[in-house]
């Protein structure tokens, strides 16, 4: 049995008021650090891609990503591309395309979004519906919780852990306060997320 849909739906008032009234601070809990910049998009399997080969519309295509990270278009068989960002992969295809094509000018535009797997955001446990997320600039909880439907009923929100890995590959647990954002409407219990989190929802004891 799963909590109602329109409990998140009821709090959405409440919500956008809150993050509006906090949008000239950075609210978190505590316990989970500030993100100092932005990450970067880089590409992984399941991305499409538009290439865009200009003064040469032949080899101009939409591609998608294969599961091996690699995709093959006009005049180049196969290239690495997962884990690179578009201007890299724009530029190896430049080099590739040089050999056939004088000064070839090429820009690659990301158009269906999925991430390296290791850079997606995953949700599992009592969620409502557990998944796997693309992670978006400036993702939140609230927009994790948002996308997986909320909590089943047996689900401890506030016992709920947020798992981080640092620069170092060192894994780091947060706990984060998911009853206290969804249900009180709690903005201070919202936090940023980075591509990589885990977000584990424990069942509650009876």
């Amino acid at each position: 049995m799963k909590r109602p849909s329109i409990l998140i739906k009821s709090l959405l008032p409440a919500l956008v008021l809150g993050l509006a009234a906090c949008a000239s601070e950075t609210a978190a809990p505590p316990d989970v650090p500030e993100v100092a910049e932005r990450p970067t998009y880089v590409i992984g399997p399941q991305d499409a891609l538009n290439i865009f080969v200009w003064r040469n519309p032949d080899l101009s295509t939409t591609v998608p990503v294969r599961p091996d990270g690699r995709i093959s278009i006009p005049l180049v068989k196969e290239l690495e591309v997962a884990g690179k960002t578009p201007a890299e992969v724009a530029a190896d295809i430049e080099e590739e395309l040089s050999q056939f094509v004088q000064a070839p000018s090429v820009t690659v535009i990301v158009t269906s979004f999925a991430g390296p797997y290791d850079q997606q955001v995953r949700i599992v446990g009592e969620a409502t519906e557990p998944k796997a997320l693309a992670y978006r600039d400036r993702m939140t909880l609230l927009d994790a919780m948002i996308s997986v439907g909320g909590l089943t009923e047996f689900a401890a929100g506030n016992r709920a852990v947020l798992v981080r890995e640092d620069d170092a590959g060192n894994t780091q647990n947060y706990t984060v306060r998911l009853d206290d954002l969804l249900e009180e409407g709690d903005i201070s219990a919202n936090a940023r997320l980075l591509p990589g989190d885990i977000i584990i929802v424990p069942q509650a004891w009876f």
